[in-house]
């Protein structure tokens, strides 16, 4: 039983789809999962490129064909109502004057030149439109022309939408005139506002100003007035910019005056209390006696730091053999003495013991030696640390003097800091009263020529035809706006779609493979009578996708196959079943296991017993032979789901279910197990791990994307081997949607529906299905497949 295990469960390796031999020339892509599909791989950047521009523009085809009816309306609404608008809108008529806005008025009295300076450039511009869209220009205009007196210009507002918010305006004119005086300049002032338009005219100084109106020759009127409003505004801006300076000017060189002779008074008397006549040459002699202090310091520190480091090597020495020890000519000499005694010492021992007395007496003379070496090695630390003690008092006392010569220096130097500071108010207060004094006598001057800066160039003439509505302008507008408008809501409807759809988001949504897509069908006598027709589209499919697996591994097709989708009533069941049955029909021995523990379906639509199945072999109450039942397929077997345990993850999650599998592939060449959905229940992920692949089945239009991507990462997570996704429920009639599927099977019909044309047979069409899915899946060539599908 234990060989029948290893041989029946894929190992780990094995779990994940094998990676493409190194004799292949063509590499595969890798997706999200690791595995190597995708046509990527077999074409260049160019051809990449090319492909991803051709799936953008047939996307947006797609989107265009299938919101049509909404696009189009939407066009229609809009054109419709720029008719209408064209229609009711009141004929328009604007007025244009063009002038010169210089960026200085001419100079009479600089220099002698009369050219103005261009200075300011953009700014300066955009500063003149402003003040040209103002208030206060509409308001010069309204009392220039007494609109404000003219009840028509008063009451009204040009064009469509101005006469409809006429009707929601307020109640009619007071009793009071002043009142009624005020609101009418009001609304007069506004109106001009509104209907001024100003253009700049591009890399020049000129600039049109134009005036839509309902009358051509007030147009023209009040366009001219408005050219000359700003004209006599720019003038009176200049005469009042002029008194104002002068003003000005008089009241700052009074006070710079009485500053002036303040700031010299206090330089004065700060002279004469600090004595600042000799400052320069005290804070020179401070400066040096302070640098000639600091050099100094470095040399006593570095004499202490010299004396420390020979005080402390001899200090923590234990021994003579230091070089300022072994360079003292005492030392010397009592260590030659010392080393002639011990010489001795050693040459009596060879004949005398220690205790004899010339022994004793040379041991006594060595011990006298050492007593004198000691006490010039005490001698000589003491007179280094003397030293040391010495270089670090001188260091002291340096740094001592050199802190008051540091408060000295930082003592002149804040009085000359204080000095600099009156002299330096002297000189600019005295610089400011010279500059605004010379200034004040050119401006008086000044103010006595009336010079512009702006100029009239053309005035403004009766435009000779209306210039609202534009009708064809209109309708395009109105024809843009709508198709805009109704692929703009159409793209937003498909954003915030997440559901499933098509093949490609079934890819972008798993990042696996696409083995099979089964179209929507209805089944009203059963799934086995619809797959015993060959010639529906439903067994097609299913033939398309038994092929499909044959080349799903490197060992062909899996032996172990689980089939779990993310939800309820995606299709798994039905898949399982047609698989089954399609193999059977090929000769090989298959075993149909119900694995759905908590909803069991298989049954039903085969018309088989549930009393007894997978749980009763789970729980060892019966053998995988007593509850196997035969099918009307000699080569299928099926076992149903059995009774409901009240724990189906505890009886998946043991050891029966791996024994199951190797008894099972003793006896059959596959075993497909129908799973329950993933939901939030372990079950599928269990199966998954003992099975050798899995395959995942999804609704067109019933899975979520957020859903089936949770479901594969439980999955993955699980280390079940998900080679690829099958696309139930798919809508032939959004086939051309932008991803170029279609389901014409070679019979001379659609989606299962015509009649045959000679078409080739089953077997064929099926192998053509494999070619077409071989750049897909970058697995084998197409001699290797030929032989497989065969």
């Amino acid at each position: 039983m234990g060989e029948g295990l290893e041989s029946g469960r894929p190992g780990a390796g094995d779990r994940n789809l094998p990676v493409v031999q190194e004799n292949r020339n063509l590499p595969a892509a890798r997706d999200s999962y690791g595995y190597g599909y995708g046509a990527a791989a077999y074409a260049g950047p160019e051809t990449q490129h090319e492909s991803e521009i051709a799936a953008a523009i047939y996307y947006v085809i797609g989107i265009a064909l299938k919101w049509r009816t909404l696009i189009l309306s939407s066009a229609g609404a809009c054109v419709v109502i720029a008719l209408v608008y064209s229609f009711l809108a009141t004929p328009l008529y604007t007025a244009n004057v063009r002038i010169q806005i210089d960026s200085e008025a001419s100079k009479i009295v600089d220099g002698g030149t009369i050219s103005p300076t261009e200075r300011g450039g953009t700014e300066f511009q955009k500063t003149q439109y402003e003040i040209l869209k103002s208030r206060a220009m509409s308001e010069r205009v309204v009392a220039a022309l007494g609109l404000d007196q003219n009840p028509d210009f008063a009451a009204s507002s040009p064009g469509l939408i101005g006469s409809i918010l006429g009707l929601f305006s307020g109640p009619s004119e007071p009793a009071d005139p002043a009142v009624a005086q005020e609101r009418a300049v009001r609304r007069s002032v506004n109106r001009v506002k509104g209907d001024v338009s100003i253009r700049p005219v591009p890399s020049s100084r000129l600039v049109d100003i134009s005036y839509t109106d309902e009358s051509p020759t007030r147009a023209a009127s009040i366009a001219n007035a408005y050219a000359d409003a700003y004209i006599a505004s720019n003038l009176d801006k200049r005469f009042e910019a002029s008194s104002y300076a002068k003003v000005f000017l008089e009241d700052q060189i009074k006070q710079l005056k009485l500053r002036l002779e303040e700031s010299e008074r206090a330089v004065i008397a700060f002279s004469e209390s600090e004595n600042m006549v000799q400052t320069n040459d005290k804070v020179s002699i401070a400066e040096n006696n302070l640098a000639a202090a600091n050099a100094a310091l470095g040399q006593l520190i570095s004499t202490r730091i010299r004396d420390e480091e020979n005080w402390k090597q001899v200090d923590a020495a234990t021994g003579i053999n230091l070089p300022q020890l072994l360079t003292n000519n005492v030392i010397d000499g009592l260590r030659t003495q010392r080393n002639e005694l011990r010489r001795q010492y050693e040459e009596g021992l060879e004949t005398f013991k220690p205790g004899y007395p010339a022994m004793v007496e040379i041991s006594n003379k060595i011990a006298e030696i050492d007593r004198q070496l000691a006490a010039e090695v005490a001698a000589i630390r003491g007179s280094l640390k003397a030293a040391y003690e010495s270089s670090a008092n001188q260091e002291a006392q340096m740094r001592q003097r050199i802190e008051e010569l540091r408060g000295e220096v930082l003592d002149l130097q804040k009085k000359s800091v204080r000095y600099g500071i009156l002299q330096r108010e002297v000189d600019s207060s005295r610089n400011l009263y010279n500059d605004l004094l010379q200034r004040y006598k050119e401006v008086d001057v000044a103010s006595g020529v009336g010079t512009n800066n702006v100029f009239i160039v053309d005035r403004a003439l009766p435009p000779g035809g209306p210039s609202h509505p534009r009708t064809m302008l209109l309708l395009a507008g109105g024809l843009m706006l709508g198709l805009i408008g109704g692929f703009g809501a159409a793209c937003l409807i498909e954003l915030l779609d997440d559901r499933i759809r098509t093949p490609e988001d079934a890819e972008k949504a798993t990042g696996l493979p696409i083995l099979g897509i089964v179209p929507r069908a209805e089944f009203p006598n059963g799934i086995v009578a619809e797959l015993s027709d060959p010639r529906s589209a439903i067994a097609e499919a299913y033939r398309s996708l038994a092929t499909s697996l044959q080349f799903a591994t490197e060992t062909g097709l899996p032996r172990t196959l689980v089939v779990t989708s993310a939800g309820a009533a995606e299709g798994k069941s039905s898949t399982a079943i047609a698989l089954a049955r399609h193999y059977a029909i090929t000769g090989k021995r298959v075993l149909l296991i119900d694995a759905d523990l908590r909803r069991p379906s298989v049954h039903s639509k085969l018309g088989y017993d549930n009393s007894v199945g997978l749980s009763n072999c789970l729980t060892g109450m019966s053998t995988l032979h007593d509850v196997v039942q035969a099918t009307d397929l000699d080569t299928l077997d099926f076992l149903a789901s059995g009774p409901l345990p009240p724990n189906a993850a505890e009886i998946l999650g043991g050891t029966h279910v791996f024994s199951l599998i190797s008894v099972g592939l003793e006896i059959y060449d596959l075993l497909i197990f129908d799973s329950p959905p993933m939901l939030s229940i372990a079950d599928a992920q269990l199966l998954g791990a003992a099975a050798q692949a899995t395959i995942f089945v999804t609704g067109s239009g019933d899975g979520r994307r957020a859903i089936a991507r949770n479901a594969l990462r439980r999955l993955q997570i699980a280390r079940a081997a998900t080679i690829g996704v099958v696309l139930t429920k798919f809508d032939t009639r959004s086939a051309h949607y932008g991803y170029g599927y279609g389901y014409g099977y070679g019979y001379g019909y659609e989606y299962g529906q015509g009649t045959d044309t000679g078409s080739p047979s089953p077997g064929t069409r099926g192998l053509d299905s494999v070619k077409a899915l071989l750049p897909k899946f970058g697995r084998r060539d197409a001699k290797t497949d030929h032989s497989e599908a065969a």
